[in-house]
């Protein structure tokens, strides 16, 4: 999994959550409410897609009551919310691969203002698959050595013992790669063993590394277009290949 760089270009993302955490548990709740509806159940051990959201939402440090209260309310016969799910993909600046993923109950809203944010920063968006074929959908673990006290082999078997499929270690962190199915279950084992996680979640990973820009203008555009994306109520998230060189 040489070449990923996770770490490095979700840091601004994750400070940006750590600002606005509001909304970052409001776009996991309603991921994880699709995800109750989707599979048919409340119950992580019989639904793998609300399993995955819970694993998310216990990285961001969601509380467990505000867990417990979204799985309930999806479950309630009065939750009237009807979100679809809808991914959008189009090209950034020097022809940067990114992958939208929206949850929205008014499409043709949400359509306009992701093909908007595309066209005002350089980019455009595209026909569905024209990115998404050259992207890998994995389960993520980010586990946190800020301090650097961690002993790398001690995690890699810890992680692999738990299920992972790969691990790789970058700068103040560790990333464990799994199936979808199984993020949850690493994730929990990983969590019991002690280790602290910054992040969990399923993402769309760059088959071929990442790519880096060489104009400054079109290094700002591509990090207000994200920024633009990251703050709209319906985009839920963003995968793409750019490395961010700050």
């Amino acid at each position: 999994m040489s070449g990923h760089s996770k770490w490095h270009n979700i840091q601004k993302t994750k400070g940006a959550a750590d600002a606005k955490r509001a909304q970052a548990f409001t776009k996991i709740a309603r991921e994880m409410v699709v995800a109750v509806k989707e599979g048919g159940s409340g119950d992580p051990r019989s639904n793998s897609k609300l399993a995955a959201v819970i694993a998310k939402a216990k990285a961001a440090n969601m509380p467990n009551d505000n867990i417990k209260r979204t799985i309930d309310k999806a479950l309630g016969s009065g939750n009237t919310e009807n979100y679809e799910k809808i991914t959008y993909e189009g090209y950034g600046p020097q022809g940067v691969a990114i992958i939208v993923e929206a949850m929205t109950d008014n499409r043709n809203r949400t359509a306009g203002e992701v093909r908007h944010y595309f066209d005002k920063y350089g980019g455009n968006m595209g026909t569905a698959n024209c990115v998404s074929w050259s992207f890998d959908r994995k389960g993520v673990i980010v586990i946190d050595n800020e301090d650097e006290e961690l002993d790398e082999d001690t995690v890699m078997m810890d992680a692999l013992d738990a299920g992972a499929a790969d691990f790789e270690a970058e700068e103040q962190v560790f990333n464990v790669y799994t199936t979808e199915d199984e993020i949850a279950s690493v994730a929990d084992a990983l969590t019991a063993k002690g280790y602290t996680l910054l992040s969990a979640q399923v993402e769309m990973l760059p088959q071929n590394g990442y790519i880096k820009l060489t104009n400054e203008d079109d290094i700002k555009n591509m990090q207000k277009m994200l920024d633009m994306f990251e703050d709209n109520d319906d985009v839920q998230n963003v995968w793409h290949n750019w490395e961010d060189a700050e």
